[in-house]
């Protein structure tokens, strides 16, 4: 059983409420029919009721059987901004108002209050649109500065710690990540690994040193980024500094690691020092190891929202709106409100 066949058998375990805010687009519409009809979800299409119908209807789409949360009715939004603002003082009911003009905001509020599981975008927002909006309305999880992402690489040919699977981050998101911000990735890292394929996590932190074998201000940034991990979250093994040869092969880490290491040789998670050593490295596994790569899986939020690609088929959609749905059934983000950010 490959990857995504794991991912689709976990999510109809447990079938998530995901809303769709951008559900007038066609290929939301027809991902979240196909989805809700594999069994992966349960839709929730928010936005002008009659808009959203009238899109469906123009695009063959059976939308009677799915849930509308109606955005253009203004006594059923005030009551859910009201909601909203009573539980965070941050943001009157007049600004929520203002601001669900957009329905990505309507539904990341409705997952804030714990109505939905997931939010589901990207078609008609760019990612740095979600990604603030995301962080306004759900907030970020205690102790990580920055929202990033991850991604999982299927290598043919290759046999590490997990087969031919690895997951790196940050590729996509965090461009220039402090100490504090890779710190961060790699714990997040580690509980998105753990949630979406249920493996023990083995995190190196990357560089272009072992252990000591140079010295630099990037080697510092990434050695302190271990450091910060490693208290905040001594549960998680995430070591480092390594070169990827140290961190992938227990040849390799036999002769260059000489302390003791969990991870050395033996990771299944690689953290990028930078956005362009990630960018790189992706598309080097891409075009010369024939990788197939997934994501990326935005990570960080206290609940999980996620980013799609404008170009991506209705296909690698409905493969998104799973691996969300898993995310989301093993998420240890806290219902309620969230400790979000925002002008009042």
């Amino acid at each position: 059983m490959d990857m995504m066949e794991t991912i689709y058998e976990k999510a109809r375990v447990d079938r998530q409420r995901v809303a769709f805010p951008e559900a007038e687009e066609e290929k939301i519409l027809l991902a979240a029919r196909e989805a809700q009809d594999e069994g992966l979800c349960q839709a929730v299409l928010v936005g002008d009721k009659a808009a959203i119908e009238a899109a469906a209807e123009q695009h063959g789409v059976d939308v009677s059987d799915m849930e509308i949360y109606d955005a253009s009715d203004e006594e059923v939004l005030g009551r859910l901004c009201e909601e909203y603002a009573a539980t965070n003082a941050m943001f009157s009911v007049k600004s929520l108002l203002r601001k669900c003009r957009d329905s990505l905001y309507t539904a990341l509020i409705l997952e804030a209050m714990g109505d939905v599981d997931v939010t589901f975008a990207g078609l008609a927002h760019t990612t740095g649109d979600v990604i603030l909006a995301g962080q306004m309305m759900v907030g970020l999880q205690d102790g990580i500065t920055s929202v990033s992402s991850i991604g999982i690489a299927n290598i043919p040919g290759w046999e590490g710690a997990e087969g031919q699977m690895l997951a790196f981050g940050d590729s996509a998101v965090s461009v220039d990540p402090s100490e504090e911000d890779l710190a961060g990735i790699a714990i997040a890292a580690c509980d998105t690994v753990r949630r979406l394929l249920s493996w023990e996590p083995r995190c190196a932190l990357l560089s272009y040193s072992t252990t000591g074998s140079a010295e630099s201000p990037f080697v510092d940034k990434v050695r302190n980024a271990v450091g910060i991990a490693n208290a905040r979250r001594p549960d998680l093994k995430i070591d480092g500094e390594f070169q990827l040869d140290a961190a992938l092969r227990p040849d390799v880490a036999a002769k260059k690691v000489t302390r003791p290491s969990e991870v050395a040789g033996k990771a299944n998670i690689i953290i990028w020092p930078d956005i362009d050593v990630g960018n790189i490295g992706v598309k080097l596994m891409q075009t010369f190891g024939g990788a197939d790569a997934y994501g990326p899986i935005l990570q960080g939020f206290r609940k999980i929202v996620c980013d799609c690609s404008r170009g991506a088929p209705v296909s690698e959609l409905v493969g998104n709106i799973a691996i969300s749905c898993v995310n989301a059934q093993g998420s240890s983000a806290v219902d309620g409100a969230p400790q979000a950010g925002g002008d009042a």
